[in-house]
């Protein structure tokens, strides 16, 4: 039987997930990053991507998460983050709009913050209907 540990995964408005894991995936700033029981304490940047994890009944489950910050310590993993969604929570339609109104907006001449915003929102879409797809095909 794998090793757990305790992960909590919190928001602004409520904590999403609590409980004994034996695995979590989430994207970091320079790639994927996958934390086990025992692993080396630390802080973490995340960003915006999918987050997997293996529950205490080897059950994986997949959530999209926004961008925030993981710090590890020797009895807990706290991820905070501003979302996340279940794929069951998430609303293929509005993501789908939301996607093309992104793609459309990069198009047009914008100053650089406005076409970083709407990169991020055009990733933030992606990845809420990559996350929601994988859902119902594992289903």
């Amino acid at each position: 039987m794998a090793k757990l540990f305790h992960l909590s995964i919190l928001t602004p408005e409520h904590a999403f997930f609590q409980g004994e894991v034996e695995m979590l995936n989430v994207s970091a700033l320079d790639g994927q990053l996958c934390v086990l029981a025992d692993h080396a304490p630390t802080v973490v940047s995340l960003t915006e991507g999918e987050l997997t994890l293996r529950n205490e009944e080897g059950k994986t489950l997949w959530a999209a998460a926004s961008d925030g910050f993981m710090t590890i310590t020797q009895d807990e993993t706290v991820v905070m983050l501003q979302s996340a969604e279940w794929p069951e929570d998430i609303d293929r339609v509005r993501a789908e709009r939301a996607e093309a109104h992104a793609r459309e907006a990069l198009l047009q001449q914008q100053d650089r913050q406005s076409y970083l915003m709407n990169q991020a929102m055009l990733l933030r879409a992606m990845t809420r209907l990559r996350v929601s797809s994988q859902h119902h095909v594992n289903q």
